[in-house]
């Protein structure tokens, strides 16, 4: 079955995100376990743990992603960021797994002026400081290359795993469009598409993609800049979006949509125009 949904709040309890995904027609989702722009990670009640549970199975909603704080940032040079750091990270980790939510993701971090193979260095470093649990699989997030910022190509994310003590058993791969596109990999032919794919399965390997976050950009392609639009009304636009949800490598993989909700159009909206550009035949 097609798994197309969005990111969802969970205020009033984590449970009330399921019908709120429903609500919107959606049939898997993404949520934050705390204020994404805090270091609190929020008490998993038991209560509203099994009610999520019983929901999520009673409705066929999930597989279910949380979303790290976006204050996380293991690549820092700074003691003390890195330990909040890593202490967010276990603690969002956890909530995930309380939830049987199989899924974490979270961006890496930026550098900050210490250098590309310092900062990778110091991401794998924590991620291996971490006790990441047999139910979850933490996924990192490609980014579109802002700043100081890593992860923005494949080879980057790949060093990232490979110098840590994990494996792929437990660390795969959330590929967002927006960044991809802003980072200046192309999705829309099926020569772009190959392109990508010869560099995925040079890198981090297909198979280890494990998430889709569908995001359109509100800015050009290459710009480094990280600004999400409605699916089609963006610099993206509607067919890129076809070829790379219809190609047999992803098109079975879950999408979580992050696009903006404004007066004309929320998540129901680019929910819709995913399944229109989807090909069931």
């Amino acid at each position: 079955m097609f798994r197309i949904g969005s990111h969802v709040s969970t205020a009033g309890g984590v449970e009330k995100a399921v019908d709120r995904q429903v609500e919107i027609k959606g049939n898997c989702g993404q949520l934050f376990v705390g204020s994404p722009r805090g270091w609190k990670v929020g008490e998993v009640k038991k209560e509203g743990a099994d009610l999520f549970k019983k929901y999520c199975s009673e409705k066929d909603v999930g597989p279910w992603i949380v979303h790290g704080t976006y204050l996380i940032n293991l690549a820092t040079p700074k003691e003390e960021l890195a330990e909040k750091s890593v202490a967010t990270v276990q603690g969002e980790l956890d909530a995930s797994a309380e939830l049987d939510i199989p899924y974490y993701t979270f961006h890496p971090g930026a550098h900050t002026g210490e250098g590309v193979e310092k900062g990778l260095k110091n991401i794998a470093m924590r991620l291996s400081q971490l006790e990441i649990p047999s139910s979850v699989t933490l996924l990192l997030e490609n980014t579109a290359g802002k700043g100081t910022t890593l992860g923005e190509t494949f080879s980057e994310l790949q060093t990232m795993v490979e110098e840590s003590t994990y494996g792929y058993d437990d660390i795969g791969v959330c590929l967002d469009t927006c960044h991809l596109f802003s980072a200046g990999y192309g999705f829309g032919t099926d020569e772009e598409i190959s392109q990508m794919i010869d560099e995925i399965e040079g890198t981090i390997g297909i198979e280890n993609v494990r998430y889709l976050h569908l995001n359109d950009s509100k800015h050009p392609f290459g710009s480094k800049k990280d600004e999400h639009e409605h699916i089609g009304d963006g610099e993206i636009g509607e067919g890129p979006f076809r070829t790379l949800i219809n190609h047999k490598l992803f098109r079975d993989l879950p999408m979580v949509l992050e696009t903006p909700i404004d007066e004309e159009k929320d998540h129901s909206w680019d929910i819709q125009k995913i399944r229109e550009l989807r090909d069931d035949s």
